[in-house]
């Protein structure tokens, strides 16, 4: 055993990478297994799975860490930017209250069992960074310590003390926010996330069916048939007029295909296509004539295409008025099917406004919608390639953001790299919503970014400081690393229940993102996000993240006063 340990040390010490992807791969394994409801996931079994290979000893470049985790949070933000910024105004408060409710409890927490096991102020300030997961509590406790006015080998005692509790205490720190989160909280909802979910993004989708990768409706909303005209001596445009909902597509006289145009006059036996919806080509069908199938000639292949609304002329406009003023040979062979603004429908009522940046999702043959496009805006080209000058971009920005320091006194705040990144995120991912000709980033790069992304951060964490916990564990007792859950879990209990009860979260999806958030627990975060199956917990968790990073970082001074 001894021989194998050595062995893999060697491997490892040569290629600390196969460390990493090895505990990836186990970990999301280990997380499919099931004990009842229990479920660990792939976030959570790769860290257990790191902390086990670290035993071994491997060293990973904390900067690995950095990039994987700046990867996760910006894709986070630009997936999440446009309903963030739409989101925010008085219902943000709730996520407001939510993280100051959490640090507060984390604060009382901290303070009651510091005095209950007399710690010193430096294992207090360290299990508060670990069991909250808020590493900047680490930078702000030991700046503290340092002007405590105390001897030179004290200050130096009690910083290492912080260090020590932080990293006994780490693990579990982002191990028990997603038993609290992913496993506890759907029970007190008595509904699952998922579920949630699904049901607030249907809210958002304005009662319009969303349909997954590969799904269509057994019953389509537009149709295309086959009409053999009984009565002729009527104009195509007239016939058009007299049934408003359907357009002729093409005509077929005796063998021969007959240009379309308005002013072309129909004669009893034309085989006409008449495409339009559903309920009117079927109530139009009676005074067509005879249905008729698979004739030779008459295939027509029909575009959906999106729309980008630049013309100033339909500006505030409402879809009343567009109809009114594009009658005719503008509109013939097009249908709206959808409007969207920043990524939510717009209901297609009368009244309803449409602005610059909105979508409009049209239906028709290749020259129609070509025509229509012209007059609206732009065709957003459906691509598989990322902007990468638009994602680097956004990155250098976030990380330049995240460098910037402001004081409260004499404690520095900052949002850090990841919360510089998930700001750039956010603006980044907005503006791509309003102006869609550049910046593109797929939703499945979007995806293997936030998973590889996060899960690779927690595998490093794993990796690198497992060893040490494992070991101080050994030498200290297991009573800093006892006071380091109830640090971890407390507070999270205490905020749910309060944000379920008080502050009348319905909906565990959103809550879910919110709580996680509220402890900048990134590994929690991700395993909803998993779970939900779409982006509705990011926004809550987006506002309670930026929240935390402050709220948290507080914490360190004020343990050392306390204390």
């Amino acid at each position: 055993m001894k021989e194998f340990m050595e062995w893999l040390h060697h491997i490892f010490s040569k290629a600390p990478e196969i460390a990493l992807f090895l505990s990836l791969g186990l970990g999301y394994y280990v997380g499919k297994f099931k004990l009842g409801s229990f479920q660990l996931g792939g976030v959570a079994g790769s860290l257990l799975v790191a902390v086990i290979v670290s035993q071994v000893g491997v060293h990973v470049d904390p900067g690995v860490k950095s990039v994987l985790f700046a990867l996760f949070i910006y894709a986070v933000g630009y997936e999440s930017g446009p309903q963030f910024f739409n989101s925010l105004g008085r219902q943000s408060l709730k996520e407001i209250a939510l993280a100051a409710v959490l640090a507060l409890s984390g604060l009382a927490t901290v303070v009651v069992m510091a005095k209950l096991f007399a710690l010193d102020k430096g294992l207090a300030a360290g299990i508060a960074a670990g069991g909250l997961t808020q590493s900047a509590i680490i930078g702000t406790a030991g700046d503290a310590i340092a002007k405590l006015g105390l001897a030179a080998d004290e200050i130096k005692r009690l910083q290492g003390n912080v260090a020590i509790g932080y990293a006994v205490t780490y693990v579990f720190g982002s191990f028990g926010a997603i038993i609290v989160c992913v496993n506890i909280l759907p029970r007190l909802f008595g509904r699952g996330i998922r579920d949630d979910a699904l049901k607030a993004e249907a809210g958002l989708q304005s009662g319009v069916p969303v349909f997954g990768p590969g799904q269509t409706p057994a019953t389509a909303e537009l149709v295309g048939r086959l009409y053999q005209l009984e009565r002729g001596g009527v104009a195509l445009q007239a016939l058009e007029d007299e049934h408003a909902t359907i357009t002729i597509e093409r005509v077929k006289r005796g063998e021969q295909i007959i240009e379309v145009s308005p002013q072309l006059l129909l004669q009893a036996g034309d085989i006409v296509l008449a495409v339009g919806r559903r309920e009117a080509v079927l109530a139009t069908a009676a005074h067509l004539g005879r249905e008729m199938y698979a004739v030779e000639g008459m295939e027509l292949t029909m575009q959906r295409r999106d729309l980008m609304l630049s013309n100033r002329a339909f500006h505030n406009q409402s879809v009343a008025q567009i109809r009114a003023a594009t009658l005719g040979g503008v509109r013939h062979g097009v249908f709206v099917l959808q409007i969207s603004r920043m990524g939510r429908p717009v209901p297609m009522l009368p009244d309803s406004v449409v602005q610059l940046g909105d979508v409009v999702t049209v239906y028709g043959a290749e020259q129609d919608v070509k025509r229509v496009a012209a007059l609206v805006g732009y065709i957003i080209v459906d691509t598989d390639k990322t902007d990468f000058v638009y994602l680097g971009a956004g990155l250098v920005v976030g990380l330049l953001v995240g460098l910037l320091t402001a004081k409260i006194g004499s404690i520095p705040l900052t949002l850090g790299s990841g919360g510089g990144a998930l700001l750039s995120g956010l603006l980044f991912g907005w503006y791509r919503g309003k102006r869609q000709s550049f910046g593109a980033m797929p939703g499945p790069a979007v995806q293997i970014l936030k998973d590889l992304g996060l899960a690779g951060f927690v595998v490093v964490v794993g990796l690198s400081s497992g060893l040490q916990a494992v070991q101080t564990i050994r030498a200290q007792g297991l009573t800093i690393f006892g006071i380091g859950i109830v640090v971890t879990i407390l507070p999270l209990i205490l905020t749910m229940l309060i944000g379920r009860y008080v502050l009348r979260y319905d909906n565990a999806a959103i809550f879910a993102g919110a709580l996680s958030g509220s402890r900048s627990a990134n590994p929690a975060f991700g395993e909803v996000l998993n779970i939900a199956g779409n982006t509705i917990p990011t926004v809550p968790f987006a506002i309670t993240y930026a929240l935390a990073n402050v709220f948290l970082t507080l914490l360190g001074p004020l343990i050392v006063a306390l204390v």
